[in-house]
This record gives structure tokens, C-alpha cells and sequence, in this order.
């Protein structure tokens, strides 16, 4: 199918058009053009041509740390599950995901692993880049809500066996840099292709620096479950926001991390390397209880779950649209806040012909309201949701 979505403002992460459309052919932006350029154009009676009206037109979200969504997880072990959260997630202008296993027993995470695999290439909506594991290799201080039984040292041979039930669809892994060794296993995700991510973190500056000449230069969810900044030592935090080259992930929620902060960031990092993620739990979205994450019951207060058992902040009930418009009332420019939602996690996880509204990349694409409400989901040169 061809569609061509005119009379829309384009926010491509580094610039803003207004009156301009987008011609997709064959699953691909075709073109890109602006009023003058539009109104000269003739198309064939085959082109579906959509009125935006207006709204934004921005590249589909991407989210690169997610374990559920609408009453599913990645937890549940379940393809079916998995697709759901694809389905929902499409409603919301997410084009592409990376389903998030919590660490547990190797025969359940072999299980949960597999139940991803399945379901690529069947999703109706938001397509599954490849998994996220957050952990088993994570320091027991940092656990977080992470159960603490399923905490391990590093252990190079179980590593290859989630490797090979992924089929080699493993994108990144959140592992901690001081443990034991943590050298060989970084060296090892980066030849896979696997990018390895800092977080739940115990380490030391130092640990922090020894990890980034490995290839560890992503951090999982920035300030937290990580060994805060200290004036003799500047800790996993520091180290972020010190070297240049380290990317973060940040849950803009403003609970996980204060509004403030981000001002922090926008002054300290180099806009490209602030990735916007939901860490969304499995209740997030989800209309009645019980809230159930990770096998615990949760309840949703102060803007996040909590472990209904003793009020710990059990994670986020973020989602991306309500991420980009929480930026931009943290401070983030517009285009910025755009970016860090599409183009940003593309560069990444080295996604390629993803995250820009440009010629030859794939036709993914979300239009929005004024106030980031979903109207249009586009993905593969489909259209997927449309409220226009």
C-alpha cells in the first residue's frame, strides 16, 4: 500500500517541518515534502492520502527496556502474552520493543526466552527488536525489587545457553561491571552483537572506567539501583555523567528520578546519548487488579508501583508518549524529547533504517496530538491504529 500523510508538523529528533508529508511505498518512506513541494505533486488514485491535521508526525517509539504491558509480561512465559503487549503497545505509537526479562532459575528464563523467540515475526503491532536480560549477573546490593535468589556470578557457560535458546536474538543485557569476571563476559556480549549495559550496579568509579575499555557504554536506568555519585569517589552515577562516551537510559516518570535531575542531564550529556525507556511493569495500563509483577502484588501510588507486601517502589507504569511530554515539561526541547523516545535508542542498539523520517528507512511512524494523545500508528508501511 501507499499512503501519503500530509499537512503534518515532522519531528525527525533534529529538526521541526511544519506543513509537510510523507509519502511511504513498499513498507519505506519514499519521500518527504513540503507544502509547496505537496500541492505540485500528483498521485495516482492508489495512494491513501491522510489529513493529519496538524499533529505531529514523529518516527515510531521505540522502547528498549520494557517487561510488560495491559495485564501482560514477559514473566508470563507465554507467546501469547508477548504479542499482546505488541498489540497494546502499537495503540500507543510504539513501533518496535524489546521485551525485558527479570533474572531467574535457568530453566524458566530458557522458558521466557523461548516464548519471545516465538512470537517474532507474528506480531501484529510493535515489533520485537530482540530481548533485554536484566541480569542474572547484577550485584546483590543493587538488587532492587530483583528477587535475590536468582542473582549470580558471573557464569560464561550459562551465559551461551541463553544465547543459544535466544537464536542469537539477544540485543542487550544489563550486567554489573565489578563483578568477577565481568571482563570476559562484556568481551563476549560484544562479540555477539549484544549491547552491554551498566546497571544494577555496585561499582566503584574505577570498576566503572575498567568496564567501559571492555565495550560496557550503556547504563541502564540512569540514577537507579546503581551506586550514587560521593566527593572521594564518583561511583556508577559519576562515571555517566564524567565520559562522554557512555549512554544512558532514563525513566522520565519523575519518581524514579527527580525533575531536576534532568536538567542535570540536558547541561552534562551529549543529547544523543539520553535513551527515554518505560520500564514498564506487566500491570502498567492494565484496567483491574489484581497487579501482579515479577509474582508479587503491586499497587499503583505516587505515580509507580509499589510492592503491596512493604511499599517498596516495585517500577514504573510509564509509557513512551507520557515519557516525551514529561521531557519536555523536565525542560527538554521538543525535537530532544522526540529523540530520545526514536532515534536515540536506534543508534543504540544499532538499529538500522529505524528511528529518522527520512528516504529509504523503514516507514515506522507515530502521528500525535498537541498533547502526545495517539491518533495514527504506521508500522512496516501499515497502518496499524488510526483515530484521525
Amino acid at each position: 500500500m501507499s499512503i501519503c500523510l500530509y499537512n503534518g508538523t515532522v519531528l525527525n529528533g533534529f529538526s521541526v517541518m511544519e506543513q509537510c508529508a510523507i509519502f511511504i511505498n513498499e513498507g519505506k518512506i519514499a519521500d518527504i515534502f513540503n507544502h509547496k513541494r505537496f500541492m505540485k505533486k500528483q498521485f495516482s488514485a492508489e495512494v491513501l492520502l491522510i489529513d493529519v491535521q496538524g499533529a505531529y508526525i514523529v518516527p515510531g517509539l521505540i522502547d528498549t527496556h520494557i517487561h510488560g504491558f495491559g495485564g501482560f509480561g514477559v514473566e508470563d512465559c507465554d507467546t501469547e502474552a508477548v504479542l499482546a503487549m505488541s498489540d497494546g503497545l502499537a495503540r500507543l505509537g510504539v513501533s518496535a520493543f524489546n521485551p525485558t526479562l527479570y533474572p531467574s532459575d535457568e530453566g524458566e528464563m530458557i522458558r521466557c526466552i523461548r516464548s519471545v523467540i516465538n512470537a517474532m515475526g507474528k506480531e501484529r503491532g510493535a515489533r520485537i527488536m530482540g530481548l533485554h536480560l536484566e541480569g542474572p549477573f547484577i550485584s546483590p546490593e543493587k538488587a532492587g525489587v530483583q528477587k535475590p535468589e536468582t542473582i549470580r556470578p558471573v557464569d560464561l557457560a550459562l551465559f551461551e545457553r541463553l544465547w543459544e535458546a535466544s537464536q542469537g536474538h539477544i540485543v542487550n543485557m544489563t550486567l554489573a561491571p565489578e563483578l568477577k569476571n565481568m571482563h570476559e563476559l562484556a568481551l563476549a556480549c560484544i562479540q555477539k552483537g549484544i549491547v552491554p549495559q551498566a546497571g544494577h550496579t555496585d561499582a566503584f568509579y574505577e570498576n566503572m572506567v575498567e568496564g567501559m575499555q571492555a565495550g560496557i557504554l550503556h547504563t541502564t536506568h540512569l540514577f537507579n539501583a546503581m551506586r550514587q555519585m560521593h566527593h572521594r569517589n564518583p561511583g556508577a552515577v559519576g562515571a555517566v555523567l564524567i565520559h562522554n562516551e557512555m549512554s544512558c537510559e532514563i525513566i522520565a516518570d519523575g519518581v524514579h528520578v527527580h525533575p531536576d535531575l534532568f536538567k542535570l542531564l540536558l547541561r552534562d550529556k551529549a543529547m544523543d546519548k539520553i535513551v527515554l525507556v518505560t520500564d514498564g511493569l506487566k500491570p502498567t495500563a492494565q484496567i483491574e487488579g489484581p497487579f501482579i509483577a515479577n509474582g508479587e502484588e503491586v499497587v499503583f501510588e505516587g505515580g509507580c508501583f509499589h510492592r503491596k507486601s512493604d511499599g517498596v517502589v516495585a517500577g514504573s507504569a510509564l509509557t513512551m508518549p507520557q515519557g516525551i511530554k514529561n521531557l519536555i515539561s523536565f525542560g527538554f526541547p521538543l525535537v530532544d524529547a522526540v529523540r530520545a523516545a526514536t532515534l536515540n535508542p536506534a543508534e543504540v542498539m544499532n538499529y538500522r533504517r529505524k528511528g529518522r523520517l527520512i528516504p529509504y528507512f523503514d516507514a515506522d511512524i507515530s502521528v500525535f496530538d498537541s498533547t502526545w494523545n495517539p491518533l495514527l500508528t504506521i508500522i512496516g508501511g501499515e497502518i496499524i491504529m488510526n483515530k484521525l
